[in-house]
């Protein structure tokens, strides 16, 4: 064993605050080792999976939620009680919405087995969010703040944004740590390992959810799994635009971290933000890019005839929420598609005491909590073409379910679900 430890964590390792605690602390051990780091970070953050949703897993849950949280969060086939989180934890996006009759329909007890762990793991203080983005329904770290996240467009918000620390990852590290609160010191924890490595010059208006949107998806691409540097046409930088421009860079690429001089905490400066790395590279963003990026993205896409459209990948804010409502407003999905908007559980209480969610499903529309399409597998039977705000999901929906999909704004994706047809364009 290379990594150092305190004296508490000796003693957590030793059993002395209980068996579940030590099966923790081995695996922080274990994986602390292969990674190399010297040491442990204490985090008091920690957003992860607790539940399950996929029937295959009912064996575990018929021999309870303990031995769930034993075998997928401590790696551990010995069953040990759950203790109560140390760390302050919260649930992600899960596999399904327990409230809709058409995905209970569709997914069998997968329903029950999520509302199951729901009820265990929240007693045991998983705060249950049940969303791709945690930090739009109340957590929200502060800048240098250690944390211990899954999700990769979370993972990047939380880095970039906010300036909090974390790496990607995995349910079994985020469930050591939310009862030991202990993860690895290493990789985006180190502020070394935080500083710019590629500058791009952004040389054409990037301002609407969509542009920003194309930008993180050909980012990914040309960086991977370094730290780009933005600087030029960066047009009213806000939540949900870096919300998009992140998942798209994490799914094209491993995009973990980036700044935008002048917006994001750690760099007030693009000195700043390299501070004293040297400049790998430079890269240019202008038309003739943006202009393959939407061909790309769009390059599943054939037919005209729309089935089904999808909203809220990653979870729609309550803003986003207002624009979809405002843009439907007395309009009618087309009988030939259907809509769907995806948005955390909390926000979408307030879209329905702010009247939207009546407005879209008056229109034919339906709003959705808990999961989306990626990550539940669930469409419209017989859907053949599909149509997304998000590059994100335009990434990973036609790998997944083998449907084209179309790529645009919120209004071309609205339009489509009303008309039928895909009628967007690069503008």
């Amino acid at each position: 064993m290379s990594v150092k430890l305190t004296d508490h964590e000796k003693a957590l390792a030793d059993g002395v605050h209980g068996k579940a605690k030590q099966k923790a602390m081995d695996l922080l051990i274990r994986y602390a080792d292969a990674l190399g780091a010297e040491r442990f970070c204490e985090t008091n953050n920690v957003a992860g999976v607790w539940t399950v949703s996929n029937p295959i897993l009912r064996d575990y849950t018929r021999n309870g939620m303990d031995a769930v949280f034993s075998e997928f969060n401590l790696d551990s086939r010995e069953v040990v009680e759950t203790p109560h989180t140390e760390a302050y934890s919260c649930q992600l996006i899960q596999g399904v919405d327990p409230a809709s009759p058409e995905m209970r329909e569709a997914t069998g007890d997968a329903a029950d087995l999520q509302k199951a762990g729901e009820a265990y793991f929240g007693k045991r203080g998983v705060a249950m969010f049940s969303t791709c983005t945690p930090y739009q329904v109340g957590n929200v770290p502060v800048m240098g703040e250690h944390c211990a996240w899954m999700e990769s467009s979370a993972v990047v918000y939380c880095n970039s944004v906010l300036g909090a620390r974390t790496n990607t990852e995995g349910r079994e590290s985020t469930g050591a740590a939310s009862i030991t609160k202990r993860i690895p010191y290493w990789g985006y924890h180190i502020p070394e390992n935080r500083r710019g490595t590629h500058l791009v010059e952004v040389d054409v208006d990037t301002d609407d959810i969509m542009d920003w949107g194309m930008l993180g998806y050909w980012l990914g691409w040309e960086v991977e799994e370094d730290i780009p540097v933005l600087n030029g046409k960066l047009i009213s930088p806000s939540m949900i635009k870096l919300k998009h421009f992140g998942a798209a860079a994490a799914s094209s690429g491993g995009v973990e971290m980036y700044h935008v001089p002048g917006t994001t905490p750690e760099a007030r400066s693009v000195e700043d933000a390299f501070s004293g790395n040297r400049i790998r590279k430079t890269l240019r963003y202008g038309a003739t890019e943006r202009r393959k990026t939407y061909e790309d993205l769009n390059s599943t896409a054939k037919d005209s005839a729309v089935d089904f459209v999808m909203l809220g990948c990653p979870h729609n804010s309550i803003e986003q929420m207002s624009r979809v409502a405002r843009v439907l407003d007395g309009r009618k999905v087309s009988a030939s598609s259907a809509l769907w908007v995806f948005t955390p559980r909390a926000i979408k209480d307030v879209s329905d005491r702010n009247g939207f969610t009546e407005i879209i499903e008056k229109a034919g529309g339906r709003v959705y909590v808990d999961t989306c399409p990626a990550i539940s597998r669930q469409m419209p039977k017989g859907t053949k073409v599909t149509a997304v705000d998000s590059a994100k999901q335009a990434h990973y929906l036609p790998a997944i379910t083998g449907a084209q999909c179309w790529f645009g704004t919120v209004e071309d994706c609205v339009d489509a679900a009303v008309t039928g047809q895909w009628k967007g364009g690069l503008r």
